[in-house]
């Protein structure tokens, strides 16, 4: 137990060295990163007061347990989520694709995000290398975007030589499942082969939301993602994956 207490604390002092890493490189699109700040928190406070004796010891002994055995299950779910992630990383897709549908992300005053650029340029690589694939771009506007997600992917990849017609935007969606459903409305998702262009911890999500909503022909096509935002990515997109499960969407 004593070595239990000592582990949570120093997880915990290493939760909030992450937290404090990200906010001092800023490059995190949301603020999802403070989760890190809560569970190192949590951590520290728990070794705390299960080495000092304060109320945990005190607990019913059923109650102990009954928390024991969910947080086992909850490790389980985790291990098994995050290895169905890690399927998506090396997804390169397959050539000649009817359509590609590029996810959106944050647009920033200077342009698209850093996030967003990946994506952008692993759809440029694919377009140039498969010159009869249209490409919709797919993302509305958020409240501290000063144009859609789709319209500044469709300026960035016109600038970098992409012609106009191959170019088609959903400026709607709002989410991944909308993103999915929203664009559907270009393409015939019974017959029309289809690649998903997202960030790498994206993808499995991505596909099997399209799978869900009726693509037949879907493959994934992952862009790179920040190394050191990957550990927050991975835990933002097990809740995601989680969410989307419970709602019905995977």
């Amino acid at each position: 137990m004593k070595y239990m207490c000592k582990a949570a604390i120093i997880i915990g002092v290493l939760c909030i060295l992450y937290f404090l890493a990200i906010m001092l490189i800023g490059i995190h699109g949301t603020n999802f990163y403070y989760i890190w700040g809560f569970m190192g928190i949590a951590l520290i406070s728990w070794g705390i007061c299960m080495e000092k004796g304060i109320l945990i010891p005190r607990l019913p002994i059923w109650f102990r347990r009954i928390f024991l055995i969910l947080f086992c299950m909850g490790c389980v779910l985790f291990v098994v989520v995050e290895g169905c992630i890690l399927s998506g990383f090396m997804a390169d897709g397959e050539e000649k694709l009817d359509y590609i549908i590029v996810l959106g992300a944050q647009m920033k005053a200077n342009g698209p995000s850093r996030v967003l650029k990946m994506r952008l340029d692993k759809a440029y690589d694919y377009l140039n290398g498969n010159p009869d694939t249209m490409v919709i771009v797919s993302g509305g506007q958020g409240s501290d975007e000063h144009v859609s997600e789709a319209q500044g992917m469709y300026d960035y990849l016109v600038e970098k030589g992409i012609a106009v017609e191959r170019i088609l935007r959903e400026d709607k969606s709002r989410n991944t499942s909308q993103n999915i459903d929203f664009s559907s409305e270009f393409l015939d998702k019974e017959n029309d082969s289809v690649g998903i262009v997202t960030n790498n911890f994206h993808i499995f999500r991505a596909t099997h939301i399209a799978k869900k909503s009726g693509y037949r022909q879907v493959y994934g096509i992952a862009a790179p993602s920040e190394l050191s935002m990957q550990g927050n990515n991975m835990l933002r997109e097990f809740m995601g994956v989680v969410k989307d499960f419970l709602a019905g969407n995977i």
